[in-house]
């Protein structure tokens, strides 16, 4: 889809630590028609700076660098965008910039299946109130996540399942059996695979990984004969693609804090045997157990019976020819890429005119220009002095055509200006912001 054969020019606007890449990031944005003859022939990457160089405190709330928020602003006021795509927009991050700025059609894509990795609930009114309307279509990597996002922001969403690589790794099926667990999962995922590894029967052959995008110390406890099968590796020894895909089983222990679908889809499409606890966002990857095993969060005995049986039984740990290529299907990026397009396409119809309606235009040209206050008070308030009579003599003295009556938990002073206005339109209201607009 972002190549330019299927038409599209694409500018990707990413954190980096690279001061060269923001420094001709920065030079390019300057002139947005060349960028975009640029991004004519394959997307072209803007870096923007380091987003959260810092630790967030109770005295320094997480924000996003300022020159950072200045580079993205500035890229989407200097280049002619037509739509701008979003991932995880939650305040401080890239994305809520971008969709604060943004002077496009705009998607969303949320991914994250729990509250916990999604938004703290405290946050959810004000992140709310900040990008209410900002995007006009909202995707979803999961039903679970539409589901948790319609409790916070209720609208229209898509469900697009995610894609991802297949490794091409052999597997000889001989022992030991290596099994792999994630430690982007929760803790308590982690304490529940330990625990059916110490359980597993003394004769069975296998070696286990422990993967983790930091550096992780396991716990001191193991034991001696665990400790000797069980090894942790980090990105920095090995991404995490490769070793899922060597794996022969991938065990996903979550207890529903915070799960790791992406980990799950990479193990269905490298053909590596999947055992997932019973959580809504593994249910449907798994669909339901069709394409792998599961257990009850926490049920340690359940999750050894499993491990016993795909270490013992080869044949459980493959895939026959038919789901291999329908759990390939269903999550090909072709497939997402085609949904995506699909959704671009629908959002572009609705577009309109960049000069307005002609006709609509033409119409009001002929109409005054009416100066309207939209918050004022009267005596009739708790907070004010001002009584009615004076109210609308001083409307009438500032050129006001008409004005809105918003006493606190009263509406005696509207109906008493209503009645004594002359020229003046009253509106009667309940109190609020107090904006001034001109309204036809």
């Amino acid at each position: 889809m972002s190549s330019p054969v299927a038409g599209h020019r694409v500018l990707i606007v990413a954190p980096t630590e690279s001061t060269g890449l923001v420094r001709d990031t920065r030079r390019a944005i300057r002139d947005g028609a060349a960028l975009l003859e640029r991004a004519s022939e394959g997307p072209v990457v803007l870096g923007v700076g380091e987003v959260l160089p810092f630790a967030p405190t109770r005295r320094r709330a997480a924000s996003l660098p300022v020159d950072v928020a200045r580079t993205i602003e500035e890229t989407l006021a200097n280049v002619p965008v037509d739509l701008v795509h979003v991932h995880e927009p939650f305040a401080p991050s890239a994305s809520s910039v971008a969709l604060r700025h943004s002077r496009a059609l705009n998607v969303g894509s949320f991914h994250a299946p729990t509250e916990r990795v999604l938004l703290h609930p405290a946050r959810a009114a004000a992140f709310a109130a900040a990008v209410s309307g900002g995007w006009t279509r909202g995707s979803r990597s999961y039903r679970a996540t539409r589901d948790l996002l319609q409790v916070y922001f209720p609208g229209d969403y898509e469900v697009i399942l995610p894609g991802a690589d297949a490794e091409a790794v052999e597997r000889d099926g001989s022992a030991p059996v290596r099994l792999l667990a994630c430690a982007d999962e929760d803790r308590g995922g982690l304490r529940t695979f330990l625990r059916a590894l110490r359980a597993l029967p003394a004769e069975l052959e296998w070696r286990a990984t422990v993967w983790s995008h930091g550096p992780l110390t396991l716990p001191a406890a193991l034991g001696g004969r665990l400790a000797e099968r069980v090894e942790v590796i980090d990105a920095t020894d090995v991404e995490e693609g490769r070793v899922v895909a060597s794996a022969d089983v991938a065990v996903l222990a979550s207890e529903g804090i915070r799960p790791a679908p992406g980990v799950l889809v990479r193990a269905l499409c490298s053909g590596t045997a999947a055992v997932a606890s019973r959580l809504p966002v593994y249910d449907e990857l798994l669909s339901d157990g069709d394409y792998g095993l599961q257990f009850e969060p926490g049920d340690v005995q359940t999750l050894t019976s499993h491990l016993t049986r795909l270490i013992s039984e080869p044949d459980l740990r493959t895939q026959d020819g038919a789901r291999s290529k329908e759990i390939r299907t269903r999550f090909a990026w072709s497939r997402v890429a085609d949904e995506l397009e699909d959704v671009y396409t629908r959002l572009a119809s609705r577009r309109r005119e960049p000069d307005g309606n002609t006709r609509l235009l033409r119409k009001l040209s002929s109409k005054h220009l009416i100066d309207v206050d939209l918050h004022m008070h009267t005596d009739h308030s708790y907070d004010c002095a001002t009584p009615v009579e004076v109210l609308l003599a001083e409307a009438r003295a500032r050129g006001l055509g008409a004005i809105a009556i918003t006493d606190h938990n009263e509406i005696s002073g509207a109906l008493d200006a209503r009645a004594k206005a002359d020229g003046i339109k009253v509106i009667v209201a309940e109190g609020g912001s107090r904006p001034r607009s001109r309204a036809r």
